[in-house]
């Protein structure tokens, strides 16, 4: 927070005494003293008036005083600023505003806010611009715009006469030259080696022992994928300097955890990676389940949203799909804008079902035999009742049920096209005569780091695909069959994809009477070789060529009895030899036999 510099009035020109009293106020605020601060400002004021500045400095030094605590009433006061026409408007008054809602996590409403002052940095004086310069970075890394961060930071350079290059050279990362920089000097020189290495630029990241530079080194070699050398510097002890939520906003501990927790993720260890990220969540909720009354800074540090979306996708690898719903489900509530994070949530449900139904499969089918011999009759297991029609459970209740999923894969696909021109449109210029607010990041998966356009056509043919299983879960064959179709539209999608864009459309044809159509699907040259990365979360099982030839080979002998080729049915089904689908071509063979002796 910045006090205003009361210069001028509207009675006219200051006299001597205000003089001394402004700069007595100044001094006194600038040495922690709030109580002579406001006294001397109200001194002030009875000589000057009661002037807006004199109003704005007395709330910011009250503010000081009460521990950053009442900044509910600081935004109030700002806000009323701001909506007085007749008022001149202050640069301070402006970024004050904006560092509210800068902790406030409200990061584009923060940059909204100071786009004025931006817009007219010439005007401005060099300490105001050195504060908007850095709010406006660190806003733009908060939501993941990292090209316009570093396009920004080059452009404030020029207004600061600062020389990236020397700022972040080899020959400024000694601990000496280190150990004299402060203020602003170390903040800028921190933030701009920040910004860099998130845009994969070479930076020579000083080793001082502080957390900062650790994390940002640490940070520096995930990106290089030695995540040995990542979780090793994330383990350092730190000597120098207090990093915790009372100096920094946030709390070492979460943020340690959590980025070990993601180097295990990366590197497939998800059980190790869900402990570190359920510390990280303990860690977090020491001083953020309480948030009443608290400074203002204290409003920035909880990360559990961030921690609870790494820890479902945990939980989705480690086939635990209750505990990863229940995760996504309170990330939800922030990152509501994510088409992933729908996407993940949809797939939570769709794994607790199949486990569900596997479970149900393990069930013997024959409770009972009666009479054995050529009379013998056999009992059967009752099949479980339905929810329908009697009690129909509505699709809007977050459960992990499908109707759940197919709204959420319904979010998901809207957010997914809404997004998709993003794509096509963006970057048409060169990037090098681009402003910084014309750049195009690709953030659309927040807390995730900007997506690339391969990842976001995969996110889309998961999508579609997910949708078209979901539909035929639920008997709406004519919808299954449209994004089945789709599916085998889109461009580029992998060799899995395509084969499940077969398969479901195959599925959907036959179960609409249509089977002539649905055995051009389910023909084995649509088969190849199959990628099982496509499918990590889902336990993917067809992992071989093989296993992908029984699964389409059995569906298309259940056309062929459904149109009467028994015997070709039946010769067919012997190349079925993966283990994947012995049980159920078991029970075709009896279901042939059955059928072949004038049974039902």
């Amino acid at each position: 927070m910045l006090p205003s510099e009361v210069l001028s009035t509207e009675k006219g020109k200051l006299t001597e005494q205000d003089f001394n009293l402004i700069a007595q106020a100044q001094d006194e605020f600038n040495k922690q003293c709030y109580d002579k601060c406001m006294e001397t400002l109200h001194q002030l004021e009875q000589s000057m008036g009661n002037i807006f500045k004199i109003q704005h400095n007395k709330c910011i030094a009250e503010f000081y005083k009460n521990d950053c605590r009442n900044h509910d009433i600081l935004l109030q006061m700002l806000e009323n600023e701001s909506t007085e026409p007749n008022r001149p408007r202050s640069a301070i008054v402006t970024y004050n505003k904006a560092v509210v809602y800068y902790h406030k996590r409200k990061y584009f409403s923060a940059i909204d806010i100071l786009m004025p002052l931006v817009e007219r940095l010439d005007d401005l004086e060099e300490s105001i611009v050195s504060n908007v310069g850095v709010l406006v970075i660190s806003c733009l890394l908060a939501t993941n715009q990292l090209k316009r961060a570093l396009a920004f930071l080059e452009a404030i350079q020029i207004h600061l006469g600062i020389n990236l290059d020397t700022v972040t050279g080899e020959e400024n990362t000694s601990p000496e030259i280190l150990s004299s920089i402060d203020g602003f000097n170390r903040i800028f020189k921190m933030i701009a080696m920040m910004t860099n290495v998130l845009n994969r630029r070479t930076v020579v990241i000083p080793d001082d022992g502080t957390a900062e530079f650790a994390a940002l080194k640490a940070h520096q070699y995930y990106l290089m994928k030695d995540f040995q050398m990542a979780a090793k510097q994330l383990s350092k002890k730190f000597t120098l300097g207090c990093y915790g939520v009372e100096t920094h906003g946030e709390d070492l501990d979460t943020c340690i955890a959590n980025n070990m927790g993601i180097i295990h993720l990366r590197v497939r260890h998800y059980a190790v990676a869900a402990k570190f990220f359920q510390n990280a969540i303990t860690f977090d909720s020491k001083f953020s389940s309480n948030l009443k009354n608290v400074p203002l800074h204290y409003l920035s540090a909880p990360r559990s949203r961030e921690v609870l979306y790494n820890l479902g996708i945990s939980m989705l690898h480690l086939r635990r799909p209750k505990e990863a719903f229940e995760c996504f489900l309170i990330a939800l509530k922030t990152y509501h804008k994510n088409p992933r994070l729908w996407f993940r949530l949809a797939e939570a449900c769709i794994m607790f079902n199949e486990m569900s139904n596997l479970e149900n499969e393990k069930k013997p089918i024959i409770a009972a035999i009666i009479c054995p011999g050529s009379r013998r009759k056999f009992i059967f297991q009752p099949t479980p009742k339905l929810a329908y029609p009697e009690n129909v459970q509505s699709a809007a209740i977050p459960e992990t049920n499908l109707e759940f999923a197919a709204l959420c894969l319904r979010n998901a696909l809207y957010l997914y096209n809404t997004y998709k021109t993003q794509f096509t449109t963006h970057n048409t210029e060169d990037a090098d005569t681009q402003s910084w607010t014309s750049i195009n990041d690709d953030n659309i998966c927040n807390p995730s780091m900007p997506i690339s356009k391969e990842s976001f056509a995969n996110l889309g043919a998961a999508i579609v695909a997910a949708f078209s299983y979901v539909s035929l879960r639920l008997g709406d064959y004519v919808l299954a069959l449209e994004y089945a179709s789709d599916l085998l539209r889109m461009d580029g999608i992998s060799e899995s994809y395509e084969m499940l864009g077969h398969m479901y459309s195959g599925e959907a044809l036959m179960m609409m009477d249509k089977l002539p159509e649905a055995r051009i699907h389910l023909e084995p040259k649509f088969i190849s070789a199959p990628n099982a990365f496509d499918f990590e979360t889902k336990d993917w099982q067809v992992k071989s060529i093989e296993a992908a030839h029984s699964i389409m080979t059995y569906n298309l002998v259940v056309c062929m009895i459904m149109q009467g080729e028994l015997d070709i049915g039946k010769a067919l089904l012997t190349t079925c030899t993966h283990p994947i689908v012995n049980a159920k071509v078991m029970a075709l063979k009896t279901y042939i036999d059955i059928v072949a002796k004038g049974g039902p």
